[in-house]
């Protein structure tokens, strides 16, 4: 059986987007064991808060791609990183100076996201 090459070029984002949101989820609920596999070293302290953060970016790659709406992708990132920042705030005694504007960012441009996504998907019924 040969693939085409139509049929590769769908393949191949597809597949891209699942290792993308496989590895994002690891960082979100196994950091440190992701840190060893990768680097020889378990991930600790501030590194996990990072790693977890980075976890829920390639989630949100990963939806882009397989969704092929950035909006979604965007959407999903921007809205899990105001919750998980805003968690880590309150429940992990973490806060620097940037911490809550960032959250406060993020949680506009969820608002603003969310609403674009819905005015596409009004546009396209």
């Amino acid at each position: 059986m040969q693939i085409r090459k139509d049929d590769a070029m769908k393949i191949t984002p597809l597949f891209a987007a699942t290792f993308e949101i496989a590895t994002g989820a690891a960082l979100l609920i196994v950091p440190s064991l992701v840190g060893l596999l990768l680097f020889g070293v378990p991930l600790t302290g501030m590194a996990i808060i990072v790693a977890r953060v980075t976890g829920l970016a390639l989630i949100g790659l990963g939806v882009a791609c397989w969704s092929g709406t950035p909006l979604l992708g965007m959407l999903i990132y921007s809205g899990t990183v105001m919750l998980y920042l805003a968690f880590v705030g309150i429940a992990g005694g973490f806060s620097g100076i940037l911490l809550w504007p960032a959250v406060v960012v993020h949680a506009i441009l969820t608002a603003l996201l969310a609403r674009d996504l819905r005015e596409a998907s009004l546009q396209n019924t």
